[in-house]
């Protein structure tokens, strides 16, 4: 089972998408993706969760977490959201940063284009790493 860390800073928007389609298009028996940020807000954006609602996804009882070295215990990848020095490091992961906008603050179509293009981020990986349920392709 590979576990893979979607990290940012407030794990509140671009981590909790990306797990989130990660554990909905990955092989269940092969991987997990789990988000955490290295200052959790309180709740998930509220914009995030009507984004993902569009899309089938329900966010509204995630939790934002805490990015520490037990939740890293045996994960094989950290990929973090674009949060420059605030970016968690994790020693011996293999590590990925997506450039992409927080969506704290951001007008409901903004966030529909990140979502989106975390979802094709997430559609990439998953093929490169021969992760995919059967019959999902980017």
């Amino acid at each position: 089972m590979q576990k893979v860390i979607f990290a940012c800073v407030h794990n509140a928007g671009r981590s909790q998408m990306s797990a989130a389609f990660f554990n909905q298009f990955a092989d269940p028996e092969r991987a997990l993706a789990i988000s955490a940020g290295t200052q959790p807000a309180a709740h998930v954006h509220p914009v995030v969760v009507e984004v993902m609602r569009e899309v089938g996804i329900d966010l509204s009882d995630a939790k934002p977490q805490k990015l520490t070295a037990e939740l890293a215990q045996n994960a094989a990848m950290l990929i973090t959201m674009g949060c420059g020095n605030d970016c968690p490091y994790v020693p011996g992961l293999r590590r990925d940063d997506w450039p992409l906008p927080d969506p704290k603050d951001q007008k409901i179509d903004s966030v529909r284009r990140t979502r989106d293009e975390i979802r094709g981020r997430v559609l990439e990986l998953l093929a490169r790493e021969s992760l995919s349920k059967n019959g999902v392709t980017a």
